[in-house]
């Protein structure tokens, strides 16, 4: 799902942005439902979708946990500093960084920053053991900054769609 850029893009119409944005608020919204308030029959609806999985337009489809029911406790915001940002071990190190359990959304940026991280985990026993992992024990890692988070105010990955705006 990370860093997918797929060499195929689709133009979307309106009915498109529609089936977008109910599947954003609930993915298992079944097709019939879904082609009844769009105006399209349920076959239309599914060729679309199938469409838009194939172009990379729908990335995955997933569950979406809270962290606390699974008693993972606490979010953090990690700036991360390089000493380089080309080479291997940059490669390296966003591989790394992609591939942490812990860490739930990866940003190379622009800025006083090269890395914006989204970690979440149980303790800060168990953040303390992923800096280690992750930023001390990684040489071009020049210096990190975290925000403990105090509240989820917002959390979402919806799109901002405007599905009546008629791009056809």
């Amino acid at each position: 799902m990370a860093g997918r850029h797929p060499a195929k893009t689709a133009e979307l119409d309106r009915f498109d942005l529609a089936i977008l944005e109910i599947l954003q608020k609930d993915n298992k919204t079944p097709q019939r439902s879904i082609a009844e308030a769009i105006g399209l029959s349920a076959p239309a609806v599914q060729r679309r979708i199938k469409r838009m999985e194939d172009t990379g337009t729908i990335i995955a489809n997933v569950a979406v946990v809270e962290p606390s029911h699974v008693r993972h406790e606490i979010t953090v915001f990690v700036e991360v500093e390089m000493h380089s940002e080309f080479g291997t071990t940059h490669d390296a190190t966003k591989k790394s960084f992609a591939e942490a359990p812990e860490v739930q959304q990866c940003y190379y940026v622009t800025g006083e920053v090269d890395f914006i991280l989204l970690v979440v985990v149980r303790t800060m026993a168990d953040y303390e053991a992923m800096t280690r992992r992750l930023f001390f024990s990684n040489k071009n890692v020049k210096r990190f900054r975290s925000f403990v988070t105090m509240d989820r105010v917002k959390v979402g990955l919806n799109v901002a769609l405007d599905p009546k705006r008629d791009r056809s």
